[in-house]
Protein backbone atom coordinates (compact mmCIF):
# COMPACT_ATOMS: atom_id res chain seq x y z
CA UNK A 1 0.00 0.00 0.00
CA UNK A 2 1.57 3.64 -1.11
CA UNK A 3 2.87 6.05 1.73
CA UNK A 4 0.11 8.23 2.86
CA UNK A 5 0.34 11.81 1.22
CA UNK A 6 -0.61 12.84 4.74
CA UNK A 7 0.40 12.23 8.43
CA UNK A 8 -2.40 14.56 10.04
CA UNK A 9 -6.07 15.72 8.47
CA UNK A 10 -9.13 17.34 9.66
CA UNK A 11 -12.39 16.07 8.12
CA UNK A 12 -15.47 17.69 8.13
CA UNK A 13 -18.52 15.27 8.02
CA UNK A 14 -21.98 16.66 7.30
CA UNK A 15 -24.26 15.39 10.23
CA UNK A 16 -26.93 14.15 7.08
CA UNK A 17 -23.86 11.79 6.72
CA UNK A 18 -25.08 9.86 9.51
CA UNK A 19 -29.00 9.24 7.92
CA UNK A 20 -29.77 7.74 4.70
CA UNK A 21 -30.69 10.80 1.93
CA UNK A 22 -33.87 12.95 2.96
CA UNK A 23 -34.15 11.38 6.42
CA UNK A 24 -33.38 12.41 9.94
CA UNK A 25 -31.98 11.49 12.98
CA UNK A 26 -28.62 9.00 13.51
CA UNK A 27 -28.99 5.44 11.68
CA UNK A 28 -26.84 2.92 12.39
CA UNK A 29 -25.61 1.27 8.77
CA UNK A 30 -24.32 5.23 7.62
CA UNK A 31 -22.79 5.94 11.12
CA UNK A 32 -20.81 2.56 10.99
CA UNK A 33 -20.02 3.15 7.11
CA UNK A 34 -18.62 6.64 8.10
CA UNK A 35 -16.85 4.87 11.52
CA UNK A 36 -15.39 2.28 9.33
CA UNK A 37 -14.01 4.63 6.66
CA UNK A 38 -12.00 6.91 9.17
CA UNK A 39 -11.00 4.05 10.87
CA UNK A 40 -9.76 2.18 7.75
CA UNK A 41 -7.32 5.60 7.15
CA UNK A 42 -6.22 5.57 10.56
CA UNK A 43 -5.01 2.42 10.05
CA UNK A 44 -2.66 3.77 7.39
CA UNK A 45 -1.32 5.68 10.25
CA UNK A 46 -2.84 9.29 9.59
CA UNK A 47 -3.80 11.16 12.72
CA UNK A 48 -7.69 12.32 11.92
CA UNK A 49 -9.16 15.44 13.59
CA UNK A 50 -13.37 14.94 12.99
CA UNK A 51 -15.54 17.90 12.61
CA UNK A 52 -19.04 16.61 12.71
CA UNK A 53 -22.00 18.51 11.73
CA UNK A 54 -26.08 18.51 13.45
CA UNK A 55 -28.10 18.76 10.22
CA UNK A 56 -29.56 15.40 10.47
CA UNK A 57 -30.78 16.26 13.85
CA UNK A 58 -31.76 20.23 13.44
CA UNK A 59 -30.74 23.56 11.25
CA UNK A 60 -30.31 26.27 13.58
CA UNK A 61 -31.30 28.73 11.00
CA UNK A 62 -34.22 27.18 9.70
CA UNK A 63 -35.19 25.97 13.28
CA UNK A 64 -35.33 29.53 14.76
CA UNK A 65 -37.14 31.28 11.87
CA UNK A 66 -39.79 28.17 12.19
CA UNK A 67 -40.42 28.48 15.44
CA UNK A 68 -39.52 31.71 16.47
CA UNK A 69 -36.64 31.13 18.49
CA UNK A 70 -33.24 33.99 18.86
CA UNK A 71 -31.06 32.59 16.44
CA UNK A 72 -28.41 32.69 19.06
CA UNK A 73 -30.14 30.41 21.06
CA UNK A 74 -31.00 28.10 17.51
CA UNK A 75 -27.20 28.30 17.01
CA UNK A 76 -26.29 26.79 20.62
CA UNK A 77 -29.25 24.30 20.07
CA UNK A 78 -27.14 23.41 16.68
CA UNK A 79 -23.71 22.74 18.60
CA UNK A 80 -25.73 20.45 21.36
CA UNK A 81 -26.72 18.39 17.77
CA UNK A 82 -22.94 17.97 16.55
CA UNK A 83 -22.18 16.49 20.33
CA UNK A 84 -24.97 14.43 19.68
CA UNK A 85 -23.44 13.28 16.58
CA UNK A 86 -20.13 13.21 17.84
CA UNK A 87 -21.13 10.70 20.75
CA UNK A 88 -22.59 8.65 18.03
CA UNK A 89 -19.65 8.76 16.08
CA UNK A 90 -17.17 8.12 19.28
CA UNK A 91 -18.99 4.77 20.49
CA UNK A 92 -19.30 3.61 16.72
CA UNK A 93 -15.23 4.14 16.29
CA UNK A 94 -14.31 2.59 19.73
CA UNK A 95 -16.45 -0.23 18.69
CA UNK A 96 -13.43 -0.69 15.98
CA UNK A 97 -11.07 -0.13 18.67
CA UNK A 98 -9.93 3.68 17.69
CA UNK A 99 -9.23 5.58 20.35
CA UNK A 100 -11.38 9.00 20.24
CA UNK A 101 -11.78 12.28 22.29
CA UNK A 102 -15.09 14.47 21.72
CA UNK A 103 -14.21 18.33 22.54
CA UNK A 104 -16.91 21.14 22.43
CA UNK A 105 -16.90 25.13 22.51
CA UNK A 106 -20.23 24.12 24.98
CA UNK A 107 -19.02 23.17 28.77
CA UNK A 108 -20.50 19.78 28.78
CA UNK A 109 -18.30 17.98 31.00
CA UNK A 110 -19.65 14.63 31.86
CA UNK A 111 -20.25 14.16 28.22
CA UNK A 112 -17.15 15.58 26.11
CA UNK A 113 -14.01 17.48 27.08
CA UNK A 114 -13.66 21.22 26.66
CA UNK A 115 -12.15 22.41 23.03
CA UNK A 116 -8.56 23.51 23.78
CA UNK A 117 -6.23 23.57 21.02
CA UNK A 118 -3.40 22.39 22.25
CA UNK A 119 -4.96 19.59 24.02
CA UNK A 120 -6.49 18.57 20.79
CA UNK A 121 -3.22 18.48 19.47
CA UNK A 122 -1.44 16.64 22.16
CA UNK A 123 -4.81 14.18 21.78
CA UNK A 124 -3.63 13.22 18.32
Amino acid sequence: MPEPQFKRIILKISGEGFCPRGEFGIHRAPLDRVAQEIHDVAQLGVQIGVVVGGGNLLRGTHFAAELGIEIATADYMGMLATVLNALALQEALERLGDPTRVQSALAIQRACEPFIRRRCIRHL
